[in-house]
């Protein structure tokens, strides 16, 4: 589990290998993420945007970038938490992924950014 905070926002992401979805043969790797958004500033949060940058082995990178997450521009007050579950594929059985997310503080209208910390897509057999 990786974990960063920005700002007072924390983020916590987790990651899990999806072999159902997977299919090593024609070089398809599926990942799972959950992201936990813990708000731990004194002011509301709005999650506007995201931006990611996904590298697999290969030394391929994608950059992903759209309005909230899952579907979801969730506010966050004081001492709230939010948690989501995406995903990424991937050409190779090693990848990594990096990101940002785009704030606003909902009492002064400011916009910051929240690092999404560097995280691995790594399949489970590569680990021994």
């Amino acid at each position: 589990m990786e974990q960063q905070i920005t700002e007072g926002v924390s983020i916590t992401v987790e990651t899990f290998y999806n072999e159902q979805q997977s299919n090593p043969m024609l070089n398809e790797y599926t990942f799972n993420y959950r992201i936990s958004i813990d708000n731990f500033s004194n002011f509301p949060i709005k999650l506007l945007r995201r931006y990611w940058q996904i590298f697999d082995s290969n030394g391929t990178v994608r950059e992903i970038e759209g309005d909230g997450v899952v579907g979801q521009q969730p506010v966050l007050e004081p001492g709230e938490s939010f948690q989501y579950v995406s995903g990424a594929n991937i050409k190779t059985d090693m990848g990594r992924m990096v990101g940002r997310y785009q704030m606003e503080n909902m009492l002064n209208k400011k916009l910051f950014y929240v690092e999404v910390p560097e995280f691995d897509l790594i399949a489970p057999y590569k680990m021994n």
